[in-house]
């Protein structure tokens, strides 16, 4: 892995080129809350999927997660910070024009990116977020607290238990999720939405429960069309190879 500055954090990143012929159309790689590079996008496939497609691969570890600093005030998890990371790295390494992908958290911080950068992003594809970008605030703030729960047994309730038994499993830091999740509550509203321009895949498990309709969220976006991922749901469908399919297929058709 590689390390840049973003402000007074120290980031780490990969920068994966084609294994066979290069488009010269590079994609940046946007994790979701409590996971990292590896697991999202490598462990996924994701990485051999889009390197042997002919795409440059640049896959960040977002702050608190990962090798990536982890600071511990919510204050610092606002999505735009965390979009100014990515930025930020855009930056480092001399890029002017990218698609992004984003999953999740992942995705509400590359659609952040869309808006602030926009000269520089050719498309956005955002898997496992649907109108909840628009309505919702992320996801609930009890996983915070089991984050903070003195052990895993102390937790009860299905879906902070399974994130706190997830961010064990991977040795992240507690403390810097719970701060995670408590900074990222932003959305964006039509209005924001409306200048993204570019065109945007929004990619969704049908039995996802988190996401919220991906429908109702492309209608807002002015080339924002919609992937159905059958049959998964939030974990699940970050690795389907419709998923897959269907992100190749957008990338190749879109201008």
């Amino acid at each position: 892995m590689a390390e840049f500055r973003s402000g007074d954090l120290s980031l780490f990143y990969i920068d994966v080129p084609a294994t066979c012929f290069d488009r010269g159309e590079p994609i940046l790689l946007i994790h979701g809350f409590a996971s990292n590079h590896t697991i999202n996008w490598v462990n996924t496939n994701w990485l051999a999927t889009l390197t042997g497609a002919g795409r440059r691969v640049i896959a960040i570890d977002n702050r608190g997660h990962g090798l990536s600093d982890k600071p511990r005030r919510p204050e610092d998890y606002h999505v735009d910070r965390m979009a100014r990371d990515a930025e930020a790295l855009l930056d480092h390494l001399g890029l002017d024009r990218v698609d992004v992908m984003g999953y999740s958290m992942g995705a509400r911080i590359a659609a952040f990116l869309a808006l602030r950068a926009k000269a520089r992003i050719r498309s956005v594809i955002l898997g496992g977020l649907g109108i909840h970008l628009v309505d919702g605030s992320g996801l609930p703030q009890s996983i915070a607290e089991a984050m903070e729960a003195p052990s895993l047994d102390d937790v009860t309730e299905p879906m902070p238990r399974m994130f706190r038994r997830f961010a064990e499993a991977t040795g992240s830091d507690l403390q810097a999720l719970a701060a995670c999740i408590r900074g990222t509550r932003q959305s964006l509203g039509p209005s924001d939405l409306a200048e993204i321009l570019c065109p945007v895949l929004v990619a969704v498990g049908t039995a996802d429960p988190i996401a919220g309709d991906p429908y109702a969220l492309a209608e807002l976006l002015p080339q924002g069309r919609v992937l159905d991922i059958p049959g998964r749901d939030h974990n699940l469908a970050v690795g389907d190879k419709a998923f897959k399919a269907g992100a190749l297929d957008f990338l190749v058709e879109r201008p």
